[in-house]
């Protein structure tokens, strides 16, 4: 990320993480699917919540408003599953201040999308955090918090809308919001990606839930899924393990594979110098300052 004056360039690598560390091993084409899937959702919601976006002048690159982040991730879930289920499978039954009821299943639909926030943390791991807690300590003020609700609710609904459209369900996703230098809530970071959000096959979401089976999912979750299984959660002292060359290659085709199904676009690879890059960026800028 560089910022310049008023504005903020954000170059989006191949690189990526899971329970907040940076694995050893980027992704194929990865940056690319985020930058483009991001500003297409960017630009498919703007009408209904205003955006840090403005432009694009490279397909790995976006160029938008420099904002002040809230400290705060806004989670809305339609389903219990990933860490929603992890929590409540604990047997715990109030996340993030939103009472569940006993006898939910993993992966099963809940009655309306509930809002679980997460605290931004500067260092270390985010935290679960609830409305109240929020208020109390001051984060943000409840005008401000109901504003922040309202956006993200709106936003999840669009998503949804545009995604049951192309043959995919919304099941959670992460909103990111700060305030612009006039003082305006924007709508920051990418958003409906498959790093920010998870997404079932609407197809056959209903059959392999009656069957107890998971859905087929297209997001990072699968990732973490990959490195629990090979004993890494992200606690202290342990060795990120890597991923093989297969399960990359994997990753890779379920980024493009979303991308392609969200936009009814077909994904092409852009293949650019470090210097072309630069004297797009450049040119961009010039025509902002």
């Amino acid at each position: 990320m560089y910022f310049i004056k008023d504005y903020i360039v954000v170059v989006a690598t191949d690189r990526i993480s899971a329970f907040d560390h940076i694995l050893p091993d980027p992704i194929p084409c990865k940056g690319q699917v985020l930058n483009q899937l991001a500003a297409w959702h960017l630009e498919m919601t703007k009408d209904i919540a205003p955006n840090w976006y403005l432009s694009s002048p490279h397909p790995q690159v976006s160029i938008g408003h420099r904002c002040k982040p809230f400290k705060l991730e806004m989670v809305v879930r339609a389903y219990l599953t990933g860490h929603a289920w992890r929590t409540y499978q604990s047997g715990k039954r109030i996340l993030c201040g939103v009472s569940l009821p006993d006898g939910l299943r993993e992966h099963q639909q809940l009655p309306h999308p509930i809002i679980t926030p997460t605290t931004k943390a500067d260092e270390g791991h985010d935290e679960d955090i609830s409305r109240e807690e929020i208020l109390s300590q001051v984060i943000v003020d409840e005008a401000t918090y109901t504003k922040l609700e309202n956006k993200v609710l709106a936003l999840f609904k669009r998503g949804s809308e545009l995604a049951n459209g192309r043959g995919l369900i919304l099941v959670d996703t992460k909103y990111e919001l700060g305030l612009s230098n006039q003082n305006e809530i924007l709508v920051i970071d990418e958003i409906h990606t498959p790093d920010s959000s998870r997404y079932f096959y609407k197809e056959d979401y209903q059959l392999k839930f009656f069957n107890n089976e998971a859905p087929a999912q297209l997001s990072k979750e699968f990732v973490r899924e990959w490195l629990m299984a090979h004993g890494f959660n992200g606690s202290e002292d342990q060795i990120i393990p890597r991923m093989p060359q297969t399960f990359i290659d994997e990753v890779s085709k379920r980024y493009i594979k979303l991308y392609e199904m969200s936009t009814a676009k077909q994904f092409v690879p852009a293949f650019n110098t470090t210097e072309e890059i630069e004297v797009l960026i450049k040119t961009e800028l010039a025509k902002l300052l």
